[in-house]
């Protein structure tokens, strides 16, 4: 049995993601790799996010990090969501207490012939972070993930963190042909970099896409769905996608066809209506991150609601309803991981 398989076979992570039974509903966290953890701080002393993003010994530290700590069910590849722009040779930095600014926008035509495909010779330390991660992780499957073309875009044209997206709305209106271009050529760009982490041992994928509850689902379905199945359409048959978007409760069917296994529920959303709406779906979430600062008792008894209130679903992975906050205690996490493992135990 190659190594792939075995990990299969064990995994309960891989088992839901697949709609089968699992041994116990596994539980993993959005952004479970990085900022909360004090060994992440200490490693990550003295480097830039992109630089740390392409030190394959870094990389696969800060990824087995969370795994060791709070024993989840996957690790999510450290990595973010601009890597394979910068890759290509767009002028972005992730600015500290910012995060991605674009020295030059994409706007017009011209900007559009700017973004050229990925190639996996762009991104070698991608494919030897994850050789070492798939070493080490053992019967833990490791999670490939990118930025969707409509969160990347979206940077792109403002520019960098935008609260109303205006300018990137105004384009979509107005030069419709642009944005397709844009977005397209970011589908095109995810989807190799997906395809490129999966190749490398990724058992699974997520496509996060940040901001795409600015959006209306008329122009969701427009402006957005067809990049977003592009993107996932390259890893299509080979392994488990889930989808996730902030804020996205009214697209939640829209999002499903992008073809994704799994379903990410924000917190906005109790699992139950999201079960009754997506019935043929597994769903991944979602627990409300401002939640891993309540007491312990009511940690547990919010935890369970979220255990309660996935029943109905076809399938269940357990996770935040968005990210881990930077000044989450680790002890937390650990206390929502052994309580999900406890009370669901088959």
């Amino acid at each position: 049995m190659s190594n792939a398989a075995a990990v299969s076979s064990a995994s309960p992570f891989l088992a839901a993601c697949r709609g089968e039974t699992p041994s116990r509903t596994p539980v993993w966290f959005m952004r479970q790799a990085g900022r909360s953890l004090p060994e992440y701080k200490e490693a990550r002393k003295g480097t830039t996010m992109l630089e740390a993003c392409s030190t394959p010994e870094l990389v696969a530290e800060i990824t087995m990090q969370p795994v060791r700590r709070y024993g989840v069910d996957a690790a999510i590849f450290f990595s973010d969501i601009v890597v394979p722009l910068a890759a290509i040779g767009v002028d972005v930095k992730i600015v500290p207490g910012v995060g991605p600014v674009v020295a030059e926008p994409f706007r017009t035509e011209a900007d559009v012939k700017r973004l050229r495909n990925l190639d996996p010779c762009d991104v070698p330390y991608i494919t030897e972070a994850i050789g070492l991660l798939v070493k080490e992780l053992g019967d833990t499957p490791l999670i490939g993930f990118a930025g969707a073309p409509f969160t990347l875009a979206s940077y792109l044209v403002e520019g960098g963190p935008s609260r109303d997206h205006a300018k990137t709305k105004a384009l979509m209106k107005s030069q419709p042909d642009v944005w397709h271009g844009i977005a397209s050529r970011l589908a095109a760009i995810c989807g190799e970099f997906l395809r490129v982490q999966v190749e490398a041992g990724a058992q699974a994928v997520q496509l996060f896409d940040s901001w795409a509850g600015a959006l209306s689902e008329a122009d969701y379905r427009e402006f957005v769905l067809p990049h977003s199945t592009a993107a996932l359409a390259g890893v299509a048959h080979s392994v488990p996608r889930i989808h996730f978007g902030v804020g996205t409760g009214h697209l939640l069917e829209a999002m499903t066809e992008t073809g994704a296994e799994v379903s990410g529920v924000d917190f906005r959303i109790p699992l139950d209506q999201a079960a009754k709406r997506l019935p043929d779906k597994v769903l991944q979430g979602n627990l409300d991150p401002a939640l891993i600062f309540a007491d312990d008792a009511a940690l547990v008894a919010e935890t369970d609601k979220v255990l309660e209130a996935a029943k109905g679903a076809k399938g269940h992975i357990f996770n935040l309803g968005h990210g881990v906050l930077p000044d989450s205690d680790p002890a937390k996490l650990k206390l929502v991981v052994d309580r999900v493992h406890e009370a669901t135990a088959r």
